[in-house]
């Protein structure tokens, strides 16, 4: 599993009867894990930034963990948030810090389910509710994923639900939020996968080799290339656009990558979206610099083995 960070932002956790057994049951079960329990970092909420960022910065995926307190977080959190996602860290012109990597939302909630509804007294669903934070994850460049919450799960002695009723449910939560980890731990080893095959398909394309056996063998009989040259199909089609490279530039080209996004499509389907800058020479001497926008979809086995079946290249 990749790295993930936990901040727990419950402002008294000893005295939780749900927050903290999620977080035991997530200690036991994920060797990657690493927990900021803010109560007791910073009793005096005087937080230390640059260990926080720094935090933040290590890890892959990072889970807000917190008792939903007046339809948001406990203000513990809140002044978290506000004091460590700076300017130029998590925002503004140089605030890429936290681009790409996960965010979730991991809550206890205390009313029951039909209240977060029109006609209930609460009126709003939990996921309007988490519009605010869902746009915080978007404009630091995070990945926003579906929060994962229960209801129920407050526990008054003599009055409402039990002990043993509440924990088991924390239990349930933490099973169902570990298996969320896991499945975002396996599409972003998938995504590296991606991105590790589209840089090395370049290097060999700057070879230009005389044989493209190595790059027949990713491309799918049903290929769909469409390009400057044209549009070709299948193995026979991607050899005949090959063929026209290999006829007007000369080998040792370079292909300079930029700003690749990987996304899941659907099952174990996937799309590239990048710019590539190619500075190569052709065979009259000319020196060429193109820049194209590319598209690729593809398939991973259960080896990363990549297929290609989409490959579409446009000149900016």
């Amino acid at each position: 599993m990749n790295r993930v960070l936990i901040i727990s932002g419950h402002p008294n956790l000893e005295q939780s009867y749900t927050n903290k057994v999620i977080l035991e049951q997530l200690e036991q079960r994920i060797e990657t894990l690493g927990v900021r329990r803010l109560d007791t970092l910073y009793p005096d909420y005087q937080f230390d930034i640059k260990a926080e960022q720094q935090a933040l910065l290590d890890a892959d995926s990072v889970v807000l963990q917190f008792p939903f307190y007046w339809y948001s977080m406990p203000g513990l959190l809140k002044l978290w948030l506000d004091e460590v996602f700076t300017f130029n860290f998590a925002y503004g012109p140089e605030g890429d810090k936290l681009k790409g990597k996960h965010f979730l939302l991991s809550f206890t909630i205390g009313g029951p389910q039909q209240s977060y509804h029109p006609l209930g007294y609460n009126h709003f669903s939990v996921q309007q509710l988490m519009t605010p934070l869902e746009q915080t994850a978007y404009l630091a460049g995070m990945v926003y994923h579906p929060p994962v919450y229960s209801h129920g799960m407050v526990y008054i002695p003599g009055v409402y639900n039990t002990q043993e009723g509440v924990e088991a449910r924390a239990r349930d939560h933490a099973e169902q939020l570990i298996t969320t980890l896991e499945e975002l731990s396996l599409t972003t080893s998938r995504q590296s996968a991606v991105k590790d095959f589209v840089e090395h398909w370049f290097k060999e394309f700057d070879k230009l080799p005389d044989d493209p056996g190595w790059f027949l063998s990713h491309i799918d009989d049903s290929l769909h290339l469409d390009g400057p040259e044209g549009t070709f199909r299948g193995k026979a089609g991607f050899t005949d656009w090959y063929q026209l490279l290999r006829q007007s530039f000369q080998e040792g080209a370079l292909h300079l990558l930029e700003r690749m996004d990987v996304s899941h499509l659907e099952k174990n389907h996937y799309q590239v979206d990048f710019l590539v800058r190619v500075e190569a020479v052709t065979h009259n001497d000319e020196p060429v610099s193109i820049l194209a926008k590319e598209v690729w979809r593809l398939a991973l086995d259960d080896e990363n083995f990549v297929t290609l079946f989409d490959y579409r290249v446009e000149v900016v």
